[in-house]
């Protein structure tokens, strides 16, 4: 009698596929992981403010972990960088952040700077483009039919 094998084979294929996908998470991970020194912000300015309220628990665990990201609040720009594992963030001002892009001249902000400027870039030749159609024509793309004529 012969007997079954009850275990699969693994090809060298599925192997090779496992430990290729597992480099890849991990790479990942550590790309995500990239942290912010929190006594680096502290000592350039920046408060600490605690989550109290599950709202802002869940809002903090939201947040992209590693990064510091800017948002608007009643008209003021702050910078913040959270940290889920305490349910805190990390709140700064303008002369907070330029402090720290001052010990780190390597971060992002140069890549933020030009994805600016091409965006304005971009909308300065469509306003220039519609200043001279407007120019161009002296009723402003009004016709005598909607004058009334």
């Amino acid at each position: 009698m012969k007997k079954l094998s009850i275990t699969p084979r693994v090809s060298p294929l599925t192997v090779f596929a496992a430990f290729a996908l597992s480099a890849l998470v991990a790479a990942a991970a550590s790309a995500v992981t990239s942290r912010v020194d929190e006594a680096q912000l502290l000592d350039v300015g920046f408060k600490v403010l605690v989550a109290t309220t599950p709202v802002q628990e869940k809002w903090v665990k939201s947040l992209p972990p590693g990064q510091i990201r800017s948002m608007q609040r009643n008209g003021n720009k702050f910078f913040i960088y959270p940290d889920a594992t305490r349910k805190q963030i990390y709140v700064g001002g303008p002369l907070e952040y330029e402090r720290y892009l001052q010990l780190h001249p390597d971060t992002q902000k140069g890549k933020q700077e030009a994805e600016s400027r091409a965006y304005r870039s971009k909308q300065d030749d469509v306003m220039r483009k519609a200043t001279a159609r407007d120019e161009s024509n002296p009723f402003l793309g009004a016709t005598w039919g909607d004058l009334g004529w």
